[in-house]
């Protein structure tokens, strides 16, 4: 998050105001008045020029400007058809990249729009919907005025309406309600895996990395006795907590905050780790992307040390790294077996989530190959 100050002249005067960017985007350095009167065609030229709007008319309209601006950043049918026809020529990591630019190039010109907000979350413009409750769950209560853009105000809203409404968890026979930022079990696939993998113990198991807290809540759940879930993400650590209290779990459940291991063994210690190894470009994107393979390669060189006699570590993870060609199997197989560890047994199971069937998705390819796999970890 950013606390910087948004400059612009308006009416020939120099104002101010707080600049607030969740992911850390630096305030745009142009800014130019916008209201009603603005076509899509327009505000579609100066945003790809690098030119801020700081809305002045109603806000109901600028929703529908952004919608208008949205549907001009996606790739045009020939373009995309060129691309495709390309799509040969590249490697899947080329690929991927280029995707990324271009999702990159999408999220820039989309935030261009800027919505000022005022005093205890209330936006001064016709039409304004009632934020306040959304924005002091995402951001705390409220420390004045700021300007943000309306791409990230309606994300604030967004996840609002989800964390009240919450995912369906069959394996839980219940909901798990997830916070701004964390992100949501709406990919069930390793919930099933963990679901049905046999537990070496049922006295202590920890969770690393717990987000939502939806797998402490589904070992308890299967009859382990304890659970010690750790996260670092402040975000995470609340909305683990809240559905731990929200199951009437906190007995079983203990929530520390922590990068990777708490002290002590556990007979089962479980880790599902963002599976891409490149750099998030927001809050949820860090559930993702791992810079390096940070935590995975944390979570492996840490286990054994955190295993008691005959336990087990479960590394739930995607290939669709390997499919990318962003990280190899044999990556991971060597990064097991240097730090004194061997696979007891691995399950695997195919992702249900759209984009895996989507033909028209830059990365169809890897994403029609992707299998989501369980892997059941021993001290060698």
């Amino acid at each position: 998050m950013t606390d910087l100050q948004l400059s612009w002249t308006e009416q020939d005067e120099a104002c101010t105001a707080r600049w607030h960017s969740e992911s850390g985007t630096p305030p745009p350095r142009r800014v130019q008045m916008a209201d009603d009167t603005m076509n899509a065609d327009t505000a579609f030229r100066l945003a790809c020029e690098g030119t801020a709007l700081l809305w002045r008319g109603d806000f109901q309209n600028a929703r529908l400007l952004l919608q208008a601006v949205a549907r001009r950043a996606e790739p045009k049918p020939k373009k995309a058809a060129r691309k495709k026809a390309k799509a040969a020529d590249v490697t899947p990591a080329h690929a991927f990249h280029l995707y990324r630019q271009s999702q990159a190039q999408r999220a820039r010109i989309l935030g261009m729009l800027l919505i000022p907000v005022g005093e205890d979350y209330i936006i001064p413009l016709r039409r304004a919907p009632d934020i306040s409750e959304a924005c002091v769950e995402a951001y705390g209560e409220s420390t004045g005025p700021f300007v943000v853009s309306l791409r990230e105000l309606l994300g604030v809203v967004s996840a609002h309406e989800w964390r009240k409404k919450g995912v369906e968890i069959p394996e839980l026979g219940a909901r798990i309600h997830a916070h701004y930022g964390v992100y949501s079990p709406v990919r069930g696939e390793y919930v099933d895996l963990v679901a049905k993998a046999p537990l070496p113990g049922k006295a202590l198991a920890f969770d690393i990395g717990t987000g939502t807290g939806v797998l402490a809540a589904l070992l308890v759940r299967r009859g382990v006795a304890r659970v010690i879930a750790t996260d670092q993400s402040p975000r995470a650590i609340a909305c683990a907590r809240d559905n731990i209290e929200r199951l009437g779990m906190s007995g079983k459940v203990e929530i520390e905050t922590t990068d990777l291991f708490p002290d002590g063994r556990a007979s089962l210690v479980v880790c599902n780790p963002p599976w891409l190894p490149a750099a998030a470009s927001s809050l949820l994107e860090q559930s993702v992307y791992d810079p390096d393979s940070r935590m995975l390669k944390g979570f492996l060189s840490g286990l054994a040390s955190h295993l008691t006699p005959g336990g087990e570590g479960w590394l739930i993870l995607s290939d669709l790294a390997e499919h990318l060609g962003l990280r190899s199997r044999e990556f991971l197989q060597e990064e097991i077996a240097k730090n004194g560890l061997k696979v007891v047994a691995r399950s695997e199971i195919r992702p249900r989530h759209s984009r895996a069937t989507d033909e028209s998705d830059p990365l169809h390819h890897a994403r029609s190959a992707e299998m989501t796999s369980l892997w059941r970890l021993a001290a060698a």
